[in-house]
């Protein structure tokens, strides 16, 4: 009578899970710092308790069968929490494919006397855990993306900061790269303020943006039509001579917007543009 595969695993749960643990405590890269034992012993009970429920000797060699459903939608959780936790890919390939490991030990152990059975399970088992493994690095990849995504969102936000520098009058400089999702973000904070803030004139000061092409051109030029659309004048400033020049050699047309050299000189036009005066309150020593 042939030996059923997946009995066998199921007698030799505890035996499994030890063995799966010891190969991931043992692992020099294993992260103390981002997961207790204790915890990662929890998460491998669990993972393994399902496996071996849903597993029999029809769908052993079968990955793509419902039964294991389950067992992805464990993974899949498993991979998207590592990825926002930290974890290298490295790290999430070994948790799987240890688990692997302690399956195949535990295969040779009791059917070493079976050879024709060995064989055919450990060819069964090979199969089902490296699908596992693929679903578990696809996962982790579109949990790592989620995680950039996100970040990218967040430093977006804090690299346009729309600032009210006098009543009626708001600056938002512009660092790095312009590019069109860029160009959307500064658009929506700075198209928000003006409604807020009741303001007139925008100042975009791009002394921070590395170099201007036609693309960023057209970016600026987009970000000053939807600011007069609100009703409000908008300034670019930080124009620099090499800027000017890039300008002027790909025949980009920015007559019609107010530039300046710098950020002093913006905010001076602004209060012009306003009618109001700054003057200074230190008195003139006399002369006698």
């Amino acid at each position: 009578m042939a030996t059923s595969v997946s009995k066998l695993l199921k007698s030799k749960k505890s035996e499994i899970l030890q063995n799966w643990m010891t190969n991931q405590l043992k692992d020099a890269s294993l992260r103390e710092d981002l997961m207790s034992n204790d915890e990662l012993r929890e998460q491998s009970t669990e993972l393994l308790d399902v496996l071996l429920n849903n597993i029999n000797d029809t769908n052993l060699g079968e990955p793509e069968s419902q039964d294991f459903e389950p067992v992805s939608e464990i993974l899949a959780g498993i991979s998207i929490s590592r990825a926002r936790q930290g974890f290298s890919p490295r790290e999430t390939g070994i948790y799987i494919f240890s688990l692997k490991e302690a399956l195949l030990i535990a295969l040779k152990n009791e059917l070493a006397k079976e050879p024709e059975t060995l064989v055919n399970a450990t060819f069964q088992v090979n199969k089902l855990m490296d699908s596992f493994g693929i679903t578990t690095f696809e996962t982790f990849i579109k949990g790592r993306e989620e995680v950039i995504l996100r970040q990218t969102d967040e430093i977006a936000e804090i690299s346009t900061p729309v600032i009210r520098v006098w009543d009626g009058i708001l600056a938002l400089p512009i660092i790095g790269t312009l590019d069109s999702s860029r160009t959307q973000v500064v658009m929506e904070n700075l198209l928000i303020q003006i409604v807020e803030t009741g303001s007139s004139i925008a100042i975009l000061d791009i002394s921070g943006v590395p170099a201007v092409d036609s693309l960023v051109a057209q970016h600026l030029i987009k970000t000053v039509s939807a600011t007069r659309l609100m009703g409000a004048e908008c300034i670019i400033s930080g124009i620099r001579p090499e800027i000017a020049q890039t300008v002027v050699h790909l025949g980009i047309d920015l007559s019609n917007i107010i530039t300046k050299a710098s950020l002093a000189s913006a905010l001076k036009t602004a209060f012009s543009m306003l009618k109001l005066e700054v003057k200074s309150s230190a008195q003139k020593p006399k002369t006698y």
